[in-house]
């Protein structure tokens, strides 16, 4: 992990599993001074009502894919999609350009020196570690995370197993990770491994 360079910004890849406490990192690293670039947050404003985006939905899945606002009805496109392997695919020819033709505007918003953050929940699902600097992965026990979405977020067992179950595993995101910010412990710990983080990041 390198300084940053000089006239550049430092490029760094954030990801982690559902509960491991990545959008907590994310914010600490903003409170630093980072420019952070949500990803979800993204994909939810190039398909907002009156986007190109949200019209080559409508076009490709038909109007039954909007809520009666004239927003996009998730669950409708999403039943849709995890049903048909083509469908998922059109969805992603749509929406991956916009969101990545996005971030790089807010990336370019960025100052020389600045650090950009790249919150990305499927990084690793994407099979590359993708052009950063350094790619932080954030990593609890598997039974942490069950336990802070079942207690956290109301979900039951089954409903915690499946969703971790569907992203990529430990193995697969500690291998596209430069550092590993370890928070099964408390906010306490993972505040002061975000703080040195942040000065190695920062560092030049």
């Amino acid at each position: 992990m390198g300084p940053a360079r000089p006239g550049g910004v430092v490029r760094v890849g954030l990801t982690g599993g559902i509960g491991s406490g990545k959008s907590t990192v994310s914010a600490l690293l903003r409170d630093h001074g980072a420019v952070i670039v949500d990803y979800d947050q993204i994909a939810r404003e190039v398909v907002e009502p009156g986007t190109p985006g949200l019209a080559a939905i409508v076009e490709r899945f038909g109007p039954e894919v909007l809520g009666a606002d004239g927003s996009l009805d998730r669950p409708a496109l999403g039943a849709i999609v995890f049903a048909d392997e083509s469908a998922r695919r059109d969805l992603e020819a749509i929406t991956h350009p916009a969101v990545r033709a996005r971030a790089a505007e807010l990336e370019g918003r960025a100052g020389p020196g600045d650090v950009v953050v790249h919150d990305i929940p499927l990084l690793a699902e994407s099979g590359e570690r993708g052009p950063y600097d350094v790619v932080v992965v954030v990593d609890v026990p598997r039974e942490v995370q069950v336990d802070r979405l079942v207690r956290d977020r109301g979900m039951s067992l089954d409903e915690a197993q499946a969703r971790i179950g569907a992203q990529a595993s430990r193995d697969d995101r500690a291998a596209v990770a430069d550092v590993i910010v370890d928070n099964s412990g408390s906010l306490e710990e993972l505040t002061a491994r975000v703080r040195d983080l942040w000065r190695e990041l920062s560092a030049g």
